[in-house]
């Protein structure tokens, strides 16, 4: 669970330390996600009246005190939810997550208004509730297991507020880049474009590759990664909206770039790397074809986070 005060009182201030995360990972639409070691901190503590002091990524959002502010909303709305006072509190964010590019940060402003509630308001929330609870808000549940458990889940709902997750700490190493476009797109702007219905061949040829995927990252076999990722569910319909993916997906299985996917519903693209390749020559061809393209992006490097917000 999260960081409690060493001054042993419980209620009195808490730190709470979420991962960003990738989700979908190609073929496994809804499905799964990977905790990434890109974080958001956050130090609570009640107060007299609410207040934020942010800093890094994105602050002027993670500081605006509004009442569309997510970690605050969502705080709110449990504790009144389950007939809780709503303690104020002074947060202080340190923030490095990149907001509405398909990174999970509203995953993680949510898991962290919930565990604010859990804590402040004495709920004592298992595991299960508060990724259920958050993956009702999120309305599918990858993201909020990956970032409360860390490493790789696999996560399905069962029940409005529900889910079953199995955490896997994939074998080996896995190198990423992150190439993030400056321009945010709303997750409910890329389930737009979505078909109503697919092929039986389309979700036939999802399953087998989500499968595939599973197996790589369990067994450490990088060699399946290109064909793993292939996917027809969503990537091949968001493709106009995030121009990162098609562009870089024409490098996979070249120079050490085992493959590449869109990260949670885009538009920033996860990039998989062999770690017995140049990671500087792979990240060189990256950015010189994002360039030649026409495009543009801010390349972050990261790798799994074994943690989660959880711990």
């Amino acid at each position: 669970m999260p960081k409690k005060p060493k001054t042993g009182k419980r209620a009195a201030s808490i730190r709470l330390r979420l991962p960003a995360t990738s989700a979908n990972l190609g073929p496994a639409f809804d499905a799964a996600a990977l905790a990434l070691n890109l974080f958001i901190t956050i130090d609570a503590s009640r107060a007299d009246d609410f207040s934020i002091e942010a800093t890094g990524r994105d602050k002027e959002i993670c500081g605006a005190l509004t009442d569309q502010h997510l970690i605050l909303s969502t705080y709110r709305e449990v504790l009144e939810h389950n007939g809780k006072d709503v303690t104020p509190l002074t947060l202080r964010i340190r923030n490095d997550i990149p907001i509405g590019k398909g990174c999970g940060s509203s995953a993680a402003a949510r898991l962290a208004g919930i565990a604010l509630a859990s804590h402040f308001g004495n709920l004592r929330w298992s595991d299960a509730q508060v990724i259920g609870e958050a993956s009702r808000r999120e309305h599918h549940p990858d993201n909020a297991s990956a970032c409360w458990m860390g490493g790789l889940t696999v996560a399905r709902m069962s029940g409005e507020a529900e889910a079953l997750v199995v955490r896997v700490l994939p074998k080996g190493k896995w190198p990423l880049l992150l190439a993030i476009p400056a321009q945010a797109l709303s997750t409910e702007q890329a389930r737009r474009v979505l078909p109503a219905q697919y092929s039986r061949a389309d979700a036939v040829n999802n399953i087998q590759n989500s499968m595939l995927l599973l197996a790589a990252f369990t067994q450490g076999r990088h060699d399946l990664l290109g064909a793993a990722l292939q996917d027809r569910i969503h990537q091949p319909y968001r493709s106009p909206l995030c121009p990162l993916l098609p562009c870089l997906q024409e490098l996979a299985g070249k120079n050490g770039i085992l493959g590449v996917a869109l990260s949670g519903a885009g538009p920033s693209a996860m990039i998989f790397l062999d770690p017995r390749s140049s990671f500087a020559k792979a990240r060189k061809l990256i950015a010189d074809q994002i360039t030649r393209n026409g495009l543009h992006a801010e390349l972050i490097p990261t790798a799994i986070a074994t943690r989660g917000g959880r711990d």
